[in-house]
């Protein structure tokens, strides 16, 4: 039985614009069987603000459980988190967030660890990403890729958590303001290693269409090329909106969701 489902959810609990119920409300006029919310968090030394911290997490986690009993009966709901790795600062680990015994994690990359021991992050602007590899890769974009991905690998192999979040982020401006070359021997290199690493680690593959609902690209991450690749080595794929509206739960569903074969996760 196919599942309609999102579990890459963002409220107002982090950087999402609508609350956990308007979320709920939504999935159930959508017809969807569950929805899972998954909030930013960085424990355990946040990098930002707005993401959830060790006193926060617990509140959130009441609050989603709160709901998931208030709608048991006509929808599924989850409460996850999208843990970010940042290295030597925040890890997607299950231990790391076992006060709130989260239904799954996320792992995801949204800062890469420089040489000189700073942060460049993958997704804030264009200008501050230009930036970033110059002040902190010596101006090569291709050192500031190849480290993405081997912190990607790291991550998958480290630590213990469920669904790796959004693999190629970095694409996430090349559309519109281009600055590598994804056909390049080098990225594909990249893109090959990592997709052995992620099956080696077992974990399961987002399809996730965030970047459509945002505008940025008009495909999801993983490129096509990057899912035959770990398609090819047995990869298993969850559909994902990385919703940060009530309204873009299902974005692109209709487009990408015969794209793979997906797997339910509850």
């Amino acid at each position: 039985m196919t599942i309609r489902a999102n579990y890459h959810t963002h409220t107002t609990w982090c950087d999402g614009k609508d609350s956990p119920e308007a979320v709920i409300l939504s999935a159930i006029g959508k017809g969807f069987d569950a929805i899972g919310f998954s909030s930013h968090a960085m424990l355990p030394c946040p990098l930002l603000d707005w993401v959830l911290t060790a006193q926060r997490a617990p509140l959130y986690a009441a609050e989603i459980r709160s709901l998931a009993a208030k709608y048991s009966g006509r929808i599924k709901v989850l409460c996850g988190v999208e843990a970010d790795y940042a290295k030597g600062v925040a890890n997607p680990d299950r231990s790391t967030y076992s006060a709130i015994a989260p239904d799954y994690i996320i792992g995801s990359i949204h800062f890469v660890a420089a040489p000189d021991g700073e942060f460049v992050c993958v997704d804030d602007t264009p200008q501050a990403l230009q930036d970033g590899i110059r002040d902190h890769f010596g101006g090569s974009v291709e050192a500031y890729v190849r480290a993405y991905f081997a912190q990607q690998r790291e991550m998958v192999e480290k630590f213990d958590f469920d669904i790796v979040g959004h693999l190629d982020l970095v694409r996430k401006f090349n559309a519109k303001f281009p600055y590598f070359d994804e056909n390049a021997a080098w990225y594909r290199e990249e893109l090959v290693k990592t997709a052995d690493a992620v099956l080696t680690s077992g974990k399961i593959v987002e399809v996730n269409t965030g970047a459509i609902s945002r505008g940025w690209l008009d495909d999801v991450y993983p490129s096509a090329e990057f899912r035959a690749l770990l398609r090819d080595r047995g990869a298993r794929f969850v559909l994902s909106a990385d919703a940060h509206a009530a309204d873009a739960i299902d974005c692109a569903f209709d487009r990408f969701g015969d794209a793979e074969e997906y797997v339910n996760i509850f």
